[in-house]
């Protein structure tokens, strides 16, 4: 069945410049770290990448380890777009990682020069591309000097293979160091993907000052704290759930009875603001002008559809700000 996009895909979506650099971004992005591996249904994974570029969003996020099996969510992306979303390729932003585990041996993780060619050639490969948009290194290595690592993301841009560089997991002083390299270098830093939500807010003490100093954008993964920051565990842990789930990074030990107390004052807040809880958690991120996107995840169109509904509150009074402030302590 051939695909054929929402006519008003960019009417409702806002974009946001990211850094200093030319590109804008959406606010809301699709990250495929969960749900789009091999263990899952292509047939879900097509319908919720269709229904996101249906909202507006046009930045799709991935890594070579995504899946699981590691790998898999680079495939099914690439079976998607093989088989009728590669008419739309200049209209999105592809985005894949390198820099945990791969593959077996000394050369597959970290952050070399060998590792991180092969597994950009690895990933463009799985996904059917000639180049990605945004390339990552996806965690900084302490045995590797940073200006190998650097100049290998320098090389990758000048051979085409990425537009832009992107750093993931590095801290405020590792993301100087890394950017002052690349700009000598001539590849300047797009932007940087940290972890941020309300219940983990550490970007906040030096990061978000780094790249706005250096014209660098944010785009945060984890928003909604792998699923917590939602009304999904208020009346328990759902059979469904990733804290349900024999893999992933969520597990029934962090769904304490203070953090559901938190989880549930928040979600109140939320339901006198007339948004869902994740909604909020999303506004309430993008009321730093210093963030450009935020990267969520989903397992089925209608959480799609849900977060991008968050745009149309983003406004926070400072008393609604104070409470929640008070409710995180």
């Amino acid at each position: 069945m051939t695909y054929l996009p929402a006519e008003n895909r960019y009417d409702s979506m806002k974009y946001n410049r990211t850094g200093r650099s030319g590109l804008k971004l959406p606010a809301i992005s699709l990250g495929l770290w969960h749900n789009f591996g091999g263990v899952d249904t292509l047939e879900n994974s097509r319908a919720m990448i269709y229904k996101a570029f249906d909202l507006g969003i046009t930045h799709f996020d991935l890594a070579n380890n995504y899946g699981p099996p590691p790998g898999s969510a680079e495939e099914t992306f690439g079976t998607i777009l093989k088989q009728g979303f590669k008419a739309y390729r200049d209209e999105i932003i592809v985005s894949t990682k390198a820099g945990f585990y791969m593959w077996k041996g000394p050369y597959g993780e970290w952050g070399s020069r060998k590792y991180l060619m092969a597994s950009l050639d690895q990933s463009l490969k799985r996904m059917g591309l000639e180049y990605v948009d945004i390339f990552y290194h996806h965690r900084p290595d302490p045995d590797t000097p940073l200006e190998e690592t650097m100049g290998a993301l320098d090389h990758i841009v000048r051979k085409g293979k990425a537009l832009y560089i992107g750093l993931s997991n590095y801290n405020a002083d590792q993301t100087s160091k890394a950017i002052q390299i690349l700009r000598q270098l001539g590849t300047p830093c797009l932007i940087h993907q940290p972890s941020y939500s309300m219940f983990n807010r550490w970007i906040e003490h030096g990061l978000l000052d780094v790249l706005d100093k250096e014209g660098a954008g944010c785009i945060v993964y984890s928003p909604l704290a792998q699923g917590m920051l939602t009304d999904k565990y208020l009346k328990g842990i759902p059979d469904s759930s990733r804290a349900a789930k024999p893999h992933g990074f969520l597990n029934e030990k962090d769904i304490t009875e203070e953090r559901l107390d938190k989880i549930r004052k928040l979600n109140d807040l939320a339901q006198e603001r007339d948004q869902s809880l994740a909604q909020m958690a999303i506004a309430w991120i993008l009321r730093d002008s210093r963030i450009t996107s935020v990267l969520v995840g989903a397992s089925r169109v209608a959480q799609i559809e849900d977060n991008v509904a968050a745009l149309r509150n983003l406004d926070f009074s400072q008393e609604e700000l104070s409470r929640i402030e008070e409710i995180l302590k």
